[in-house]
């Protein structure tokens, strides 16, 4: 069984830093392209930012280019966001997200196999 467990999240004031993690298990975490989406309040859900299976491709959503950090650690089946001067429209339920490496374009949601529950991150104002 697949299981992809997000954590790190919380409430921080606009300009701070939060670091999320995804732990995964039941696939061999190697052979995935990893990712993370969002959800705003009342909005669809958004790319965030990708990284392929070796860490050697990342791909970001033009809104979070500069401030935001993906990165992996196949020996720790993880991958993190790092998201630095946060902003209240970062406000969102972020979710980490599995694709088999190679499949598809990284920014399309309905591509990926395998998703987390997601976790709050509020950034006030």
């Amino acid at each position: 069984q697949v299981q992809l467990v997000e954590s790190g999240g919380g409430s921080v004031q606009a300009g701070e830093s939060l670091r999320l993690s995804c732990v995964a298990s039941g696939l061999t975490f190697s052979r995935y392209d990893m990712a993370w989406f969002r959800r705003g309040p009342g909005k669809g859900r958004e790319f965030v930012a990708a990284v392929i299976w070796n860490g050697l491709r990342t791909s970001y959503e033009d809104s979070v280019k500069g401030r935001f950090t993906i990165s992996r650690d196949n020996a720790k089946n993880a991958v993190y966001l790092q998201m630095n001067s946060l902003r209240s429209e970062d406000t969102a339920v972020y979710y980490c997200a599995a694709d088999v490496r190679g499949s598809g374009t990284l920014v399309v949601a309905d591509e990926y196999d395998y998703w987390g529950q997601g976790i709050q991150v509020t950034v006030s104002s």
